[in-house]
């Protein structure tokens, strides 16, 4: 199975736990994740990144500083700007946020319903795929130094023949040094190869 279909497969089984929807940052380096998922409804979405939420969501908070999991309605995370209550007028009434890896990689995930309370035994198998959407888009260690010369040439402004010239191959072989970076790098486009490459100072 290629990771892809691996990720395709642990968010639809996340699905069945979160009814209202979810969050999930996988590898959070510098504030930016390097996967990215959530599927809460765009009303709410949208209402968070207005009021960027995002500076104050006790959620996020918890998520950086402690591993494990914990329920929105917990009293150990106090929610002064009133985020969670906004939220359940969106139909996120109930919530919990679960949290892996190391700080400088950091995994995320909230995950929301309407009807009631997640089980801990929900929570349990939830915070399993979490873990596992972590392992499995660790990021590479290293890159062949054929495929770093490869994303930096594209990365500087080259062409493909620009960039082939400038290496000293052909065309082709240029293009599989950048499909080879490409799933290395769980990208689905060069550009995005780049940029992971460069979240994960590999260029």
């Amino acid at each position: 199975m290629t990771t892809p279909a691996a990720i395709d497969l642990e968010l639809r089984k996340l699905t069945r736990y979160a009814q209202k929807g979810y969050f999930v940052g996988l590898h959070i380096r510098f504030t930016s994740p390097l996967f990215f998922f959530q599927t809460y409804d765009q009303a709410w979405t949208d209402h968070y990144s207005e009021n960027a939420y995002v500076l104050r969501d006790p959620a996020t908070a918890w998520g950086f500083s402690t591993t494990g999991w914990i329920r929105w309605s917990d009293e150990a995370l106090p929610d002064p700007f009133g985020i969670f209550e906004e939220a359940a007028r969106f139909g996120l009434t109930y919530g919990v946020t679960i949290a892996c890896g190391h700080i400088h990689s950091r995994t995320i995930a909230s995950l929301a319903r309407d009807d009631r309370e997640f089980l801990d035994e929900e929570i349990e198998k939830a915070e399993k795929i979490i873990r596992r959407l972590h392992e499995m888009t660790e990021p590479p260690g290293e890159l062949t130094r054929a495929q770093i010369e490869a994303l930096r040439c594209i990365a500087g402004g080259d062409r493909h023949a620009a960039a082939a010239a400038k290496l000293g191959i052909s065309e082709s072989a240029l293009k599989a040094r950048l499909t080879s970076a490409r799933r290395r790098l769980m990208a689905r486009t060069t550009a995005e190869a780049i940029q992971r490459a460069k979240d994960a100072r590999l260029i």
